[in-house]
């Protein structure tokens, strides 16, 4: 048998004792979680605009133009695919 030094052995209320504090620590932060909520309440999602719609279908398809073949934008690619995605929608910018 391995003998242990009585400094390391807990009994078992200090255990417990232990176990309880551990376990009000996780309730008190999952009582924070819940308290605040989820980020949008009502559970309903925004409605997307039209020029949204035409935006993200623009930027698709003018995405591959400004990227490399292994996947990475150019220089100035991300900012160029926005513009470009921007004019075909038919926005200002």
């Amino acid at each position: 048998m391995i003998s242990v030094s009585r400094d390391m052995m807990l009994t078992v209320d200090e255990y417990l004792a232990l176990r309880r504090l551990l376990d009000s620590a996780k309730e008190s932060e999952g009582s924070q979680l819940s308290i605040e909520g989820p980020e949008n309440p009502s559970g309903k999602r925004r409605k997307v605009s039209s020029y949204n719609r035409k935006y993200k279908a623009a930027f698709k398809k003018v995405t591959p133009r400004y990227k490399l073949k292994s996947g990475k934008w150019k220089k100035n690619g991300f900012r160029s695919a926005v513009k470009a995605a921007h004019k075909m929608a038919g926005g200002k910018k």
